[in-house]
This record gives structure tokens, C-alpha cells and sequence, in this order.
């Protein structure tokens, strides 16, 4: 039985309820293992398999407001999240950009009356997936980690596929049955005619590849003969 996922270790969380380990793997272990989500990290269409996630004009990156518009918060749950998993969300691309850094940026993507301050952070798809793994009080956070965890165990579950399907057992069945059918003196003529066959073949390759060594021999004399 498995313990609550509070009560085990970074190590123990990722080893025992890794999606592709365990069939009934709960959301929950998005939310205590940074290992874990790192192997899902790449998982970006998560996003919009869930709700359409608005970008910024860039096509990259979001704001605060933007993040904690998807996922139905305030800014404030947005930014104390950040405080505690800042290191881990800038590994998946948050940074927050200086003054002297941003004027070009927020000329390009925003309206003067939509900047407030002099700092800014922002968001791409990676950082807002990790958000989605993190963040608790978020229905939509949630339907994220769900969607993650329900895709990645179908991506490794065996796919039917046309030999999958394929009868081979009966198929062994009917050869065996026809290789039987008869008498023994049939099965035995049957056998007869088989090497019969592969005697007349073997002999008719044989005497094929004598003609082309002839038309070898002739090539290459023919050639000595021309240099002369």
C-alpha cells in the first residue's frame, strides 16, 4: 500500500510513483517530487489540451497577470509560488528583467498602461507548465497534472497495432493441419516434389552462373586483345 506522499522522501516519491511505475499514480506526486517534473517538463501541450494559455505578442512568454489568469488565481498565489520555487522556475525560463533590460521588451508587447513597475517577470510555456505542476488551489492546475500523468502512461502502455492483432497461433495450427492432411504416402510424394523442384532450380542457377563466368572470360580476353 502506498503512504501518503508527504510522508516519503524526494527519492522514495519519484521511485515508487513514477507514472510509468505505477498504474494508480495520483496527481499529487507533481507536487512533491522536482524530479518528476522535470521528466515531464517538456510536456508544454499540456497546456492548451487544458485551456487555451494567451500569449504575449512575442508568441513566447506571459506575464504574472497572464499565468494567474490561466489558471483562475491572483497574483499573489503567482508570486509566492515564485518565492519558493524560484531556482526550479528559472531553470525552465522565468526571469524577471531589469529596467535597463525591458524597455525594448514591453515596447514590443505592451501598452504603456499595462506595465506596473519598473521590474517585470516573465513566463514561457516551460515555466508555465512547472507552475501547473506546483501550484495547489488551481482547478485548471490540476486538470494540468492529470492530463500529464494520463498521457504519459498511455504513451507507454503496448499499442494494439496489426501483428499485435494478428493470430499466429492459428496460423501455425492451419500450416500444421495442411502439412498432415493425407495419407502418409501423400505427404511423402508432396515431399518428393519439393526437393524434386529445388534440384531442377539449384541446377538451372548452376548452369547460369557458367554462361555469365563465359561471358567473363570472353570480356576479359576480348579486352587483352583490343590493348594489343
Amino acid at each position: 500500500m502506498l503512504q501518503p506522499p508527504y510522508a516519503l522522501g524526494e527519492r522514495a516519491v519519484h521511485r515508487s510513483l513514477q507514472p510509468w511505475r505505477h498504474p494508480h499514480v495520483h496527481e499529487a506526486a507533481l507536487l512533491e517530487s522536482r524530479t518528476l517534473r522535470e521528466s515531464l517538463s517538456e510536456r508544454v501541450d499540456a497546456l492548451d489540451k487544458v485551456k487555451a494559455l494567451s500569449l504575449l505578442p512575442d508568441g513566447v512568454h506571459v506575464t504574472t497577470q497572464m499565468v494567474a489568469d490561466y489558471f483562475e488565481v491572483g497574483e499573489r498565489a503567482v508570486n509566492s509560488l515564485v518565492q519558493r520555487h524560484r531556482a526550479e522556475l528559472e531553470g525552465n525560463g522565468f526571469v524577471v528583467l531589469r529596467p535597463v533590460d525591458n524597455s525594448g521588451f514591453v515596447g514590443f508587447n505592451l501598452k504603456p498602461t499595462q506595465v506596473r513597475g519598473r521590474w517585470m517577470a516573465i513566463y514561457p510555456r516551460r515555466a508555465v507548465l512547472n507552475i501547473a505542476m506546483l501550484l495547489r488551489d488551481s482547478e485548471v492546475a490540476r486538470s494540468v497534472r492529470r492530463y500529464l500523468l494520463d498521457a504519459e502512461r498511455a504513451g507507454r502502455e503496448p499499442q494494439a497495432g496489426p501483428y499485435l492483432d494478428f493470430d499466429f497461433e492459428g496460423m501455425a495450427v492451419e500450416l500444421e493441419r495442411r502439412l498432415l492432411a493425407g495419407t502418409v504416402g501423400e505427404r511423402l510424394a508432396r515431399c518428393e516434389a519439393m526437393l524434386i523442384a529445388d534440384r531442377v532450380l539449384v541446377g538451372a542457377m548452376s548452369a547460369r552462373l557458367c554462361e555469365v563466368a563465359a561471358d567473363v572470360r570472353e570480356l576479359r580476353r576480348g579486352r587483352w586483345v583490343w590493348r594489343r
